[in-house]
This record gives structure tokens, C-alpha cells and sequence, in this order.
């Protein structure tokens, strides 16, 4: 079994606060774009903290019925959603939880440069995640923790992948 990385609400928030701090101390972005799902609840309070519209692109990247499945093929959806001003994609902070292997901050990138509505307003495009795994080719321009291994990190919603609605209803009697 996988070396694995639990991570409390607590320590996440705390996480994400840290993040908060060093993009702010060295960059003003128009727009945030997170990318689901990993990026929800991140991108959620890093627009509180920041005061910036959002958007997101979704991405399936994993397959499989597990929480520990492998990473896939990446299949993008046909647009943005968001409710930001073309203007706003000036200088953009692409975020997602983590970089694993760097492959969907990779073409992610790509992608949204690519992207018709907003490819001409595009300036400039940097990269924030929570953690960066030790085999990731990708180097993140800001991440707060930079991990010496590859472990299975364990988000704290992560544990609702296992259960049904059943079993919360069970639950909540």
C-alpha cells in the first residue's frame, strides 16, 4: 500500500492561508482558474482572501472506482466557466491541489492559452498548488509544501468518494 497523507480541515485551511500569503507577496493576478475538482474548495477561499473573480476549467484525469486510482488520459470540457470579464484573464493564477506527475498543469496551460474567447486577452499565466509531489516534472510558482516523496495525500473530503448516500443517511438518523 502507498505511503499516505492525511490531511485534517484544519491543516488545509492552514495550507491554503500560506498560499494566500506568498502569492500576494509577489503576485497581483486579474483572475483565478481552478481546476476541478481538486482546486474547488481552494480556489473558493483564495477568492475570499484575494478578492478576485473566479473561473474553472473541468478535467477528468483519473479513472478507475478507487481513491487511489491512477491518472489517465485527460479529457477537458468545452469551455470555461465563469462569470469574469475577457478583461479579467489578463494575468492569470491557474490552480489546482497538487502537482502529481505535472502533466495536468501542463496542458492545462496549453489548453487555456488555446482557449477561444480568451487566448488574445492572456498576458501571462502562473501556477499555484498545495503540494508538489518529489516526481513531478512540473515546478509550481507558488506551492507551499514541496513533498521529499510521492505519497497518496488524503484530502479531508476525500473520504466521501467510499460512501454512499445510503450510508449518510444512516448516519444522520
Amino acid at each position: 500500500m502507498a505511503e499516505k497523507l492525511i490531511i485534517s480541515f484544519k491543516e488545509y485551511s492552514q495550507i491554503v492561508e500560506k498560499l494566500a500569503v506568498e502569492i500576494h507577496k509577489s503576485y497581483k493576478p486579474t483572475v483565478l482558474i481552478g481546476i476541478m475538482r481538486g482546486a474547488a474548495p481552494i480556489i473558493d477561499i483564495l477568492s475570499r482572501i484575494l478578492k478576485l473573480p473566479i473561473a474553472y476549467i473541468v478535467i477528468q484525469s483519473y479513472s478507475g472506482k478507487g481513491m487511489e486510482d491512477q491518472q489517465g488520459q485527460l479529457m477537458f470540457a468545452r469551455e470555461i466557466s465563469s462569470l469574469a470579464k475577457n478583461e479579467d484573464f489578463k494575468k492569470v493564477l491557474l490552480i489546482d491541489d497538487l502537482s502529481d506527475t505535472g502533466l495536468t498543469l501542463n496542458k492545462s496551460i496549453e489548453w487555456l492559452k488555446n482557449y477561444g474567447p480568451t487566448k488574445n486577452y492572456i498576458k501571462e499565466v502562473k501556477t499555484a498548488c498545495l503540494w508538489k509531489k518529489k516526481s513531478s516534472s512540473f515546478e509550481p510558482d507558488f506551492c507551499p509544501i514541496r513533498l521529499s516523496s510521492d505519497p497518496w495525500i488524503v484530502q479531508p473530503t476525500e473520504h466521501y468518494e467510499d460512501l454512499s448516500i445510503e450510508q449518510i443517511i444512516e448516519k444522520n438518523k
